[in-house]
């Protein structure tokens, strides 16, 4: 399936048949999306991985074995985005990333992007002059140890009164938040994600120049978004 037509059948606002999409403020596009509904895309070389071989319909398996379908998924994801905002033209340019790991469009420099992955479910987002970051956390064990880590005191002692699957859960949406922020900033994980500040079950917030936004209630594994302000971003 190509980016355009991906972008025609995920065409409209919320939850179907598994992908939600949402436009945050003025300047942000986020899509989250089931992996299963992109793998004949995944299926196919993204155009960064094309060169010769592949136009001559040899894609190397062991050049796509380097590639996860959740991560080839999660371009499909972005491309499907960019159609929608900048034209077909836009769903097969070339994806880069700098040596912070944080991609970006050669070709469309004022275009901030950010993708995600985990256990299944991809997201993507565009951030229309700002940077952006976007970060999905599907719900693991939380040990106290990493608890104590990434949240502060009064954060800490509410999760330890919840049940542990649900402890594990709003972990999974103070993660998101807090690597969606390193990720806005193009440090990653070099930024030290757990001393961001996220306070129990906050739906939004700020951080130094950033603003976050967790897609809670929208989305059924946590998801949040984060971009800088700028320019009137809001």
């Amino acid at each position: 399936m190509s980016a355009a037509r991906l972008a025609a059948a995920g065409r409209g606002r919320g939850v179907g048949r598994g992908m939600l999409r949402l436009i945050v403020g003025r300047r942000i596009r986020v899509a989250v999306a089931d992996q299963r509904l992109l793998v004949r895309w995944a299926s196919t070389p993204p155009a960064e991985l094309r060169g010769p071989a592949a136009l001559a319909g040899r894609w190397d398996p062991a050049q796509r074995g380097a590639w996860s379908v959740e991560r080839l998924a999660a371009r499909a994801l972005l491309r499907m985005l960019l159609v929608e905002e900048l034209g077909p033209a836009a769903g097969d340019t070339p994806l880069a990333a700098y040596p912070t790991g944080q991609p970006y469009l050669p070709d469309w420099p004022r275009i901030g992007v950010s993708l995600s992955h985990d256990a299944g479910t991809v997201a993507a987002a565009l951030g229309l002059g700002v940077p952006v970051g976007v970060d999905v956390q599907t719900p693991v064990p939380a040990p106290p140890a990493l608890l104590r880590r990434c949240c502060a005191p009064p954060v800490q002692a509410a999760l330890d009164r919840l049940p542990a699957a649900v402890r594990d859960r709003e972990f999974a949406w103070i993660w998101s938040v807090q690597e969606a922020c390193v990720k806005a900033t193009g440090a990653g994980l070099a930024g030290a994600p757990w001393t961001v500040p996220v306070p129990y079950r906050r739906r939004a917030g700020r951080w130094r120049d950033l603003r976050w936004r967790s897609l809670r209630g929208r989305s059924r594994v946590p998801v949040s978004v984060a971009w800088r302000l700028r320019g009137g971003a809001r």
